[in-house]
């Protein structure tokens, strides 16, 4: 039996440090020290100083690796979701596995195409494309859009009647299943924006054979985001499979089915569904519809493989309340302040006696911003000291990429560690840097 991760107490939650890391292949404690693969954190403070986000580039294969093999037996293509973390690197390494890629904007699409990826293998999805974004992707051979709208539909044929191409889209239809998720990432029902009706959709895919410069080539599905039953997906890929039975009556085949991603991660104490299990539970029904699978897994890919490195610069106990100020902050990890997620904190070293480790009480990790949301974890039985460093696990997905320079401060950090080396992948801002863009008003003399 595992040793177990949390105990709650009165005071607190406390999470032992190496009872986590033994669910997370990124992380683990040698000889008490916290080491990203094969470099101790001790060694990437000194180096890259904090707050940093270090990223591990084993922990991304080996899930590429896993969703690949498991899902084997179907023809199939894993497009990561460039929005959970786009920096080039980590889109390099993904390219050089033969990952596609699921992108929401232009920007992630050159960010695709600058890590060395080809416009071929990737979707286009998103509610609100512009003329630039689909005249953009048409010219670099987008794969597929994955179209959210009629007047969408009705741009990007427009769009490609102007550049005389031919656009391949599927429609996104919304199940309006309930994905079991934070309201905020939950976008499979019928009060969410994204997608087209499920009982609209076979009429919205006769419109769209009519039209001259659209190409029909799949269906897409996407119902939330960091969902740990595979309930949701089976409910949701039981409606595509009618709709697509619904289209083959009609003289409509399709090349494809996406079933976007959403599938969830353990960040302290989830029992996500593995994703041989998720695998395991979807293929009888994939296989016997005999498409081509699409999938866009983000979280599930990059999350476990990130940590965010702090440091204690102030503790400020009080009467009522222990606080921790670091040196990262919401505007680095917006995540606990914007979705009240739980993320795990644990220290560099490893505490020899655990939960009972003289001066261990209650604290919130808070950062410096000026507003009282600015919180990274509440209530955390931790022993600390000024200067301590604090790794947060679980930030490799919707950290950096929602950061901003909120307070006037400088976005972190960002490290890749592969075996024992690492390198800068993401310059730390300057303060001169938040204000080049800037000029001063000229007023009239």
């Amino acid at each position: 039996m595992s040793e177990s991760v949390t105990t709650k107490t009165e005071q607190g939650l406390y999470i032992n440090p190496k009872a986590l890391t033994a669910h997370l292949s990124a992380l683990q404690y040698q000889d008490e020290a916290l080491y990203v693969e094969g470099v101790s954190v001790s060694e990437l403070v000194e180096r890259y100083d904090t707050p940093c986000y270090v990223y591990s580039q084993q922990a991304i294969l080996d899930v590429y690796r896993e969703y690949n093999e498991s899902f084997a037996s179907v023809e199939h293509r894993i497009c990561y979701a460039v929005k959970a973390n786009s920096n080039i690197a980590v889109l390099g390494v993904l390219v050089e596995a033969g990952a596609g890629f699921d992108i929401v904007s232009r920007g992630e699409l050159e960010r695709v195409l600058a890590a060395g990826g080809q416009a071929s293998q990737v979707v286009f999805s998103g509610v609100g494309k512009t003329r630039d974004d689909i005249a953009f992707a048409l010219s670099q051979g987008i794969s597929c859009f994955n179209v959210e709208s009629i007047s969408e539909l009705t741009l990007i044929n427009m769009v490609a009647k102007e550049l005389d191409k031919r656009a391949p889209i599927s429609l996104r239809v919304n199940p309006d299943v309930d994905a079991k998720t934070h309201p905020y990432i939950s976008t499979g029902l019928k009060d969410n924006k994204f997608g087209i009706a499920h009982d609209k959709a076979l009429a919205v895919y006769e419109h769209a054979a009519k039209l001259s410069h659209i190409e029909i080539v799949g269906i897409d599905c996407h119902i939330g985001s960091q969902l740990t039953e595979v309930a949701p997906f089976i409910a949701a890929l039981d409606k595509v499979i009618e709709l697509i039975h619904g289209l083959r009556d009609k003289g409509i085949e399709l090349r494809h089915v996406d079933l976007g991603g959403g599938l969830g991660v353990r960040y302290i104490d989830e029992t996500p569904v593995t994703i041989a299990d998720f695998a395991e539970a979807l293929l009888p029904k994939l296989t016997e519809l005999g498409l081509p699978v699409f999938f866009e897994p983000g979280r599930s890919m990059v999350a476990n493989a990130g940590v965010l490195l702090t440091r204690v610069d102030v503790l400020k106990p009080t009467e009522h309340k222990n606080f921790a100020i670091v040196d990262a902050a919401m505007n680095d990890l917006i995540r606990p302040a914007l979705y009240q997620a739980e993320m795990a904190v644990i220290p560099e070293i490893l505490p020899s006696e655990g939960l009972d480790t003289e001066g261990t009480q209650a604290w919130d990790i808070v950062g410096a911003i000026c507003e009282t949301g600015d919180f990274l974890a509440k209530d955390r039985l931790l022993s600390l000291a000024t200067g301590d460093v604090l790794a947060i696990t679980g930030a490799g997905a919707y950290g950096f990429v929602m950061s901003s320079n909120y307070n006037s401060r400088p976005r972190a950090a960002e490290v890749m560690v592969a075996g024992s080396r690492h390198q800068l992948i993401g310059k730390r801002e300057t303060i001169a840097d938040l204000y080049a863009g800037e000029s001063l008003w000229q007023s009239e003399k």
